[in-house]
């Protein structure tokens, strides 16, 4: 029974401090504007010693192109084709024939072919689904 009372008053305890932060002390008060808030903030010394360093040079040796780096990184679009990849779905080429139209005014139309894939939409195999040999 005392663990739970000690408990019971730490959470109490805890959600009252959370809200004893006074909004004067977290948020600017008065007239600045925020190009002059981010203006004192940034003459510190670190924020100009880092200003005059130039720290954006690239190492030549250490430096890997960003054709490299494509093939290894990480992006949503990788994600997706690995974890889901599409399922075979087998096209119907199809060659129509110049006809004429149907309409009152019969119009030629010339040939043209057309794809028709066999599934009405794409399917995608689970995560771990064997897709190799399909």
């Amino acid at each position: 029974m005392k663990k739970r009372q000690i408990f019971t008053a730490l959470i109490i305890f805890g959600l009252l401090s959370a809200c004893s932060t006074s909004q004067k002390a977290l948020l600017p008060t008065g007239e600045d504007t925020m190009q002059s808030i981010w203006n004192k903030a940034g003459s510190g010394a670190q924020l100009q010693v880092y200003r005059d360093n130039n720290n954006r040079q690239l190492d030549p040796v250490n430096y890997i192109g960003f054709k490299e780096q494509r093939d290894y990184t990480r992006t949503a679009e990788n994600e997706i084709k690995n974890l889901f990849p599409k399922l075979p779905n087998p096209d119907l080429i199809m060659y129509v024939y110049p006809h004429l139209s149907a309409s009152g005014e019969p119009m030629p139309i010339p040939g043209y072919s057309t794809v028709i894939p066999f599934y009405s939409r794409v399917q995608y195999a689970q995560p771990g689904e064997r897709t190799r040999g399909l």
